[in-house]
Formats: C-alpha cells, sequence, structure tokens
C-alpha cells in the first residue's frame, strides 16, 4: 500500500546496483588517482549514488556524467 507513495529514488539500492556504483567508483578513482578514504573519494561516491537514484544505472554513464563534473572542478 505504502508503495504506491514511494519513487525508485527511495527504495534500497540492491547488491546488483551497489555492484554498479562500485566499479563505477573504482573506474574514477583509478582514472582521477583518488584515494578512497579521501574526502574527493566521499564526493565521487555521492555524486555516483546521486546520480544512481536520479535514473543513470550504466555504469559507464556514471564514470562519464561524473568524470564531467570533475575535470569541471575549481583548481
Amino acid at each position: 500500500m505504502i508503495s504506491r507513495y514511494l519513487s525508485k529514488r527511495d527504495l534500497a539500492l540492491d547488491s546488483i546496483d551497489l555492484d554498479t556504483c562500485q566499479r563505477a567508483f573504482d573506474a574514477i578513482l583509478l582514472k582521477r588517482n583518488i584515494s578512497r578514504e579521501s574526502e574527493e573519494g566521499e564526493q565521487v561516491a555521492a555524486m555516483i549514488i546521486e546520480l544512481f537514484r536520479e535514473g543513470v544505472h550504466d555504469e559507464h554513464q556514471l564514470v562519464a556524467l561524473v568524470g564531467i563534473n570533475e575535470s569541471h572542478r575549481p583548481l
């Protein structure tokens, strides 16, 4: 009954979703030489989860979109 009031964004990520996000995260960290434990690493993780919840479910799209955001950050 309550499920009709929940959007896909409100649902928990399952193991397949998390695997997709993890692969994107690992690829971005490697590409950008970012430490997993750094503040920048945490920001990357947050962006990936946010994009995934917004409907971007393709690993390569996640990498590309977060890569665009990262390449345009202020120095």
